[in-house]
């Protein structure tokens, strides 16, 4: 995609209401996204696909899903978000880009199309830019051909975007308490909401849950007449082990769905991972029951995902490493220093943390505590609104000595230089949006 092509669509749609950089409550519905799908020959519907909803590892089950379909022979879309470099991975050819030209005619048909139904849009309120970057997705891949596509939820998934797609099969990965100003303030009003992607007659795979959340699931299949099936069901055992030379994790699987059990590398490392890679899998085999072990063995070995604990060498000591990751719910953090303490048992690390206002930064805070060297606190970056203040209170609660700055620029270089001249490893995480600013400041740095 040339940056002309880019550029043109991104100027077009970033004039459209968007939600990532500005949160509104009462404004989703499914209304505009139905409109938009009739006027242009439903795409959602051009091939089958998977919708993976959950609080967390969404994105990471999108990608073994569809690297899982490729290594079957299967030309697979993914459509996911966000983005960390650049905006072509949020709609994408499995790990790689389609050609400009899908881009190209996908944005003609959506530019000209829209010009002449937009009298006709719902005038209860404005169309969004994730609505139109959507109806992109499905119009990029129809314009491709592809023979499967993966859809992640947005946001929720009874009103989110990509809830008009009539998928195989409905995946929901774990749920926790977020975004509670628009889903609820109880886990069993989030559940019901992200519950809201099950369809009539349509299987359903879920993570394992808590009671409460099993009970919400079980209730709404029930109503959609419709089967589903609980991770802790199908999983008979789970192996995983560290291999702290290559930084990867193999990951034994046994499952009764499977003819005999999976074994294999996963360079997405954590344990979190190795439930996620079981999720992908089980997802596959329900609907694909002629993919081989073989074939899904070799597409979670060849799986990747930015920003997913993502390790790097510090340019200033290639020595050490830079940890990259999007994790920024409770669970999630937790998770991600396990993972750091089981790959790197012997090392110093300093941090980088910045969250959006609406994370529960009080109880990450307390997760942090005595475990860095030194910490730096920033915004997570120029687009998503951050409560920098509820955040140093927090970590000030924690009794964790910090640095504070707005200009997350500085804060990421200066961190990268103090971890590498201290010999210490470097963990970046609470928001994708962070993540992407440190990409950016790497490539500099590298260069």
């Amino acid at each position: 995609m040339q940056k002309n092509t880019v550029s043109r669509f991104l100027e077009w749609v970033d004039s459209f209401l968007n939600f990532e950089k500005l949160p509104q409550k009462n404004m989703f519905w499914l209304d505009t996204m139905e409109f938009l799908c009739s006027r242009f020959d439903n795409p959602q519907n051009a091939a089958k696909c998977f919708h993976v909803a959950g609080s967390k590892g969404k994105g990471s089950v999108c990608a073994m899903i569809s690297s899982i379909l490729t290594s079957q022979g299967l030309k697979t879309g993914v459509y996911s978000s966000p983005h960390i470099e650049d905006f072509r991975e949020r709609i994408r050819l499995n790990n790689d880009f389609f050609d400009e030209e899908i881009y190209a005619k996908a944005a003609d048909e959506l530019y000209s199309k829209f010009n002449l139904i937009k009298e006709e849009l719902p005038q209860d309120r404005a169309v969004t830019w994730f609505e139109l970057v959507t109806v992109y997705a499905f119009l990029c891949f129809r314009q491709a051909k592809v023979d499967e596509s993966v859809f992640e939820v947005g946001l929720g998934g009874r009103l989110d975007a990509t809830n008009v797609v009539r998928p195989q099969i409905s995946v929901i990965n774990t749920i926790e308490l977020e975004h509670t100003e628009f889903l609820g303030d109880t886990i069993e009003k989030v559940a019901a909401e992200k519950a809201g992607i099950i369809k009539e007659g349509i299987p359903v795979l879920s993570a394992i849950q808590l009671p409460s959340v099993r009970k919400v699931f079980k209730e709404k299949a029930e109503e959609k007449h419709t089967e589903i099936f609980f991770a802790d069901e199908l999983l008979q055992d789970l192996e995983y082990s560290w291999n702290t030379q290559n930084k990867t994790m193999n990951v034994k699987i046994k499952s009764k769905i499977f003819s005999r059990p999976l074994n294999f590398d996963l360079h997405m490392t954590g344990s979190f991972q190795a439930y996620n890679a079981f999720l992908a899998a089980a997802a596959v085999k329900l609907t694909h029951e002629n993919i081989s072990e073989d074939v899904i063995e070799k597409g979670l070995s060849n799986v990747s995902l930015p920003a997913r604990f993502e390790i790097v060498k510090n340019p200033v000591n290639p020595q050490c490493s830079i940890i990259i990751d999007g994790a920024h719910t409770v669970k999630s953090i937790g998770l991600t220093l396990d993972t750091l303490s089981s790959l790197f048992p012997e090392c110093k690390t300093d941090l980088v943390f910045a969250c959006a206002a609406d994370k529960d930064v009080n109880h990450i805070a307390k997760q942090f505590s005595g475990i860095f060297e030194n910490v730096q606190l920033t915004k997570p970056g120029s687009t998503k609104s951050a409560d920098v203040n509820k955040m140093m209170q927090a970590f000030n609660e924690a009794e964790i000595s910090f640095t504070y700055s707005d200009d997350y620029e500085k804060i990421i270089s200066d961190a990268i230089e103090i971890s590498g001249k201290e010999k210490h490893n470097l963990l970046i995480t609470g928001s994708f949006y962070l993540a992407s600013e440190v990409k950016k400041i790497l490539k500099r740095l590298i260069k």
